[in-house]
């Protein structure tokens, strides 16, 4: 797991982290609430979900920085990461109505 987000890079790096540790991350959730749904404890230790809620607070004021929606940022990397681009569309290429 990175230990500090600097920058875009830093952050895209957090997600495929996550993804890694098999977490399907939403990002308004704090990591205290993510249990197994295998045994039903808490995947994270009280010192992991407080180090990955703020990595997870730098990710979101980074992305505001820079006018990117962590949302979409998030969920491609997700599709990507997991194979599921193949089945459902990714951000970067919905079709905006405006």
């Amino acid at each position: 797991m990175i230990q500090e987000i600097h920058n875009l890079e830093d952050v895209t790096t957090f997600f495929h982290d996550l993804i890694e540790e098999g977490v399907n991350a939403h990002p308004d959730e704090l990591f205290e609430n993510y249990v197994s749904m295998e045994t039903g404890e808490p995947v994270f230790t009280a010192e992991q979900a407080a180090h990955r809620d703020l990595l997870m607070e730098t990710s979101f004021n980074l992305c505001e920085k820079a006018g990117i929606d962590i949302y979409d940022m998030m969920q491609e990397i997700f599709l990507k990461d997991t194979g599921l681009d193949q089945f459902i569309p990714l951000p970067s290429e919905r079709e905006t109505d405006m």
